[in-house]
């Protein structure tokens, strides 16, 4: 190599005079001999680098043997290390097992201390509290007092400011009153005048028949209710109002309702009340009962005549003051009923009982139309029973879709435990790396239960 490093160099330095000037006639034998000697170095690099590429071909091969004897030494050196590794490990985890052991006893008894550390705590702050909460009770006492001060002088200053205002108000009240007096008496004389209008029987009777023919057009229509019927076939009696019910043919089948409106005796009683004589009231109530007793028998006796009316009639009282008297009468409701046929009712009654009659209309239309009813749920049953069918089938296909779905669940956490392992192989360190297949197999483990 210094060789061939001296001839390069001798070269390089031929080259430069050469470029630099021309050679001279009388240089002629020393450019031969240079270039002899050039020709004579140039044979010997080429020796010396034969004999240095046999000497690095030697060299390499022996290199080679050594690499490959060092790389068994190593393989095997590298295997022992595992070995021993793995012993290491297997120690490793022994006492990391103990120290965790040893850590849950010392957490368990720092959590022990750290609950007392608290209770202690609680109960200072808790007592801190209470003085804090005492302190603070003075204080507001104390406002509250001085607020009550404030507010006592102010309403002492407001109140005889609006006591003034006040008398000032009341005057004009009462001068309001005193017109009102007026307006009182004139209402007064139109009661009065109402009073006499309904002296006579027949204006009462009027009363009561308009009352309820306003409670009878709420609830029913005309078609369902007449207006001064014979009830009984041949008689010139006519009730009021009745109601047509279904017969057996063709002819209704009706329900005499009378009003009746006994204003003297019920007010006797309301006199007698006002002035607590319980004997002339007593005498008023049995003296309304005889009325409302005669009445009903009166209905029965005109208007009752099965099978071309019902066995009963109603005896419809226009106030609810008069039927509220009525019903407080012991047994008087039960007597008419059992007696005579006849029910009592009032306005809000008399409501509910029509109310209860229009329901048996809908009912018989019901049963004019049960056939079509009937087909109807025909036709429902045997779609059911097809539904039934198709809901089988459906629950079928619903549980071998609820199979599928468990079966991919069961092939998703296979996939999801290989995975679980690929991703942690990146950025596993070497000692991660040798726990891995522990872990594979615990989980392994775990799974089939």
């Amino acid at each position: 190599m210094l060789l061939l490093g001296l001839g390069l160099l001798q070269l390089l330095i031929l080259a430069l005079l050469w470029l630099r000037r021309p050679p001279a006639p009388d240089l002629q034998p020393l450019q031969q001999s240079l270039q002899s000697s050039e020709r004579n170095q140039r044979d010997d690099i080429q020796r010396s680098a034969q004999a240095t590429r046999q000497e690095l071909l030697a060299q390499l091969a022996q290199f080679q043997q050594a690499m490959g004897a060092q790389s068994g030494d190593a393989l095997r050196t590298q295997n022992e290390q595992i070995d021993s590794f793995r012993v290491q490990l297997a120690g490793l985890q022994q006492s990391l097992q103990q120290g965790q052991a040893a850590s849950r006893e010392a957490l368990d008894a720092a959590l022990a201390r750290t609950g007392q550390l608290l209770d202690q705590r609680l109960a200072e702050l808790r007592h801190s509290v209470e003085q804090r909460l005492a302190g603070i009770q003075q204080d507001n006492a104390a406002k509250l007092e001085q607020m009550r001060q404030t507010v006592d002088e102010k309403l002492h200053a407001t109140l005889e400011q609006r006591l003034g205002e006040s008398f000032r108000q009341v005057a004009e009240r009462l001068e309001q009153v005193h017109r009102g007096l007026g307006d009182m008496q004139n209402l007064a004389r139109d009661v009065g005048s109402l009073s006499r209008v309904l002296t006579g029987v027949k204006t009462r009777g009027v009363f009561g028949e308009v009352q309820l023919a306003a409670l009878l057009e709420q609830v029913f229509t005309l078609e369902q209710y007449a207006v001064n019927v014979a009830t009984v076939p041949g008689s010139s009696e006519r009730v009021e109002f009745a109601i047509k019910l279904p017969g057996q043919g063709e002819a209704p089948l009706w329900l005499p309702i009378d009003a009746k409106f006994p204003r003297e005796d019920y007010e006797r009683l309301l006199d007698a009340q006002e002035r607590a004589d319980a004997a002339a009231a007593e005498a008023a109530g049995k003296a309304l009962e005889t009325r409302l007793r005669g009445e009903a028998k009166t209905i029965a006796a005109k208007y009752l005549s099965p099978p071309h009316t019902t066995d009963f009639a109603l005896l419809f009282l226009p106030t609810e003051g008069l039927y509220a008297e009525a019903l407080r009468r012991p047994g008087l409701f039960e007597a008419l009923q059992r007696e005579h046929k006849v029910m009592l009712t009032g306005p809000t009654t008399l409501l509910a009982t029509l109310g209860s009659l229009q329901m048996g209309f809908r009912t018989l239309a019901l049963e004019k139309r049960s056939a079509e009813v009937w087909s109807v749920l025909g036709a429902v049953k045997t779609e059911f029973s097809k539904f039934g069918d198709v809901l089988a089938k459906t629950k079928k296909k619903l549980l071998e879709a609820s199979n599928t779905i468990d079966d991919a669940e069961v092939r998703t956490r296979a996939m999801a435990r290989k995975l679980k392992g690929v991703e942690a192989l990146p950025e596993a360190s070497p000692a991660q790396a040798a726990l891995l297949p522990l872990d594979a197999d615990l989980d392994a483990d775990e799974d089939p239960a």
